[in-house]
């Protein structure tokens, strides 16, 4: 779903920073070879992320749900020099998709990908994040947020995709449509969590911003 006009879509890419070659590389060969593309953060929430994690300077990220590894690689662009992000994806088979493109990065060294359920591996990692961004299964959102608050530094942040779902969080949900309950029940619970300050922007599929307290 269309949240802005394409006109003004488009407006808003040509005055962004250009995303960088192998991010167009990147995103081309996703769009042609894999199965689901819109699943790709893409150039204009992509140089989001990237000013995010500027913003940030973080030394610790978190990210659950590599898909083809373009968000990963936006969000290392704010790395420490000495930062690691950590991302996990439950899929093998796009793990070597994604490492390619890690591995031509400058970033090669500074990413971590995990491949396995996030479920099991979260609580075995053992850090303080600066930053997290959760992209994964929808019907375990409010999960990975209850597994990560605690372990997020003061003045860190959350960020979720796909939180407006095509505009399916503003209509009646039906019985069988557990994926948008979910996100429903996720929204809630963060906006009446007191421990984090949050803002839900619709950005392509919807984002929030969640800053812990």
């Amino acid at each position: 779903m269309d949240f802005i006009d394409p006109i003004i879509e488009q407006y808003a890419l040509d005055h962004s920073d250009q995303e960088s070659d192998l991010l167009n590389h990147l995103n081309r060969q996703t769009h042609l070879n894999v199965l689901q593309p819109r699943m790709l953060s893409g150039h204009l929430q992509g140089r989001l992320l990237s000013a995010f994690s500027k913003a940030l300077s973080p030394n610790k990220i978190l990210e659950i749900g590599t898909y083809t590894g373009y968000s990963a690689l936006c969000l290392a662009e704010g790395l420490l020099p000495n930062g690691v992000l950590y991302t996990i994806d439950i899929n093998k088979e796009l793990s070597s998709f994604a490492q390619k493109y890690f591995n031509k990065s400058i970033y090669k060294d500074q990413i971590k990908m995990i491949i396995g359920d996030a479920i099991d591996l979260i609580p075995k990692m053992n850090y303080q994040w600066d930053l997290v961004f959760i992209d994964a299964d929808k019907e375990n959102y409010s999960i990975y947020f209850d597994m990560v608050i605690d372990h997020v530094n003061p003045g860190g942040w959350i960020i979720v995709d796909n939180v407006l779902w095509s505009g399916k969080v503003t209509k009646p949900t039906t019985n069988n449509d557990l994926e948008t309950a979910a996100i429903k029940a996720f929204n809630k619970k963060v906006n009446s969590d007191k421990r984090v300050s949050n803002i839900l922007m619709p950005v392509r599929d919807g984002m929030m911003l969640i800053i812990k307290n």
